[in-house]
């Protein structure tokens, strides 16, 4: 019966040992996958979500600008005409 034992301690200690081989060649691959695509997007040359933001506020801010320099060339002009 001891050797039983053993025999399901040992065959245990191996699919434990079996696991953590799987979850470290698993995490390994997560990594090596993720370098790769984010060298495969770097190279394409998009932009990050913080610089699209900040172009499409500024490009909203010279909107205003120039929504306010219209009203105010158009009451120039009343006021010549």
């Amino acid at each position: 019966m001891q050797s039983q034992n053993r025999i399901l301690d040992d065959m245990s200690q191996l699919f434990t040992n079996a696991l953590g081989v799987a979850q470290g060649a698993k995490d390994e691959a997560e990594t090596a996958l993720k370098g790769l695509m984010d060298r495969w997007l770097a190279d394409r040359d998009f932009v990050t979500r913080e610089e699209f933001d900040a172009v499409r506020a500024m490009a909203q801010k010279a909107r205003e600008e120039n929504e306010a320099l219209k009203a105010r060339l158009e009451a120039l002009e009343a006021d010549k005409g």
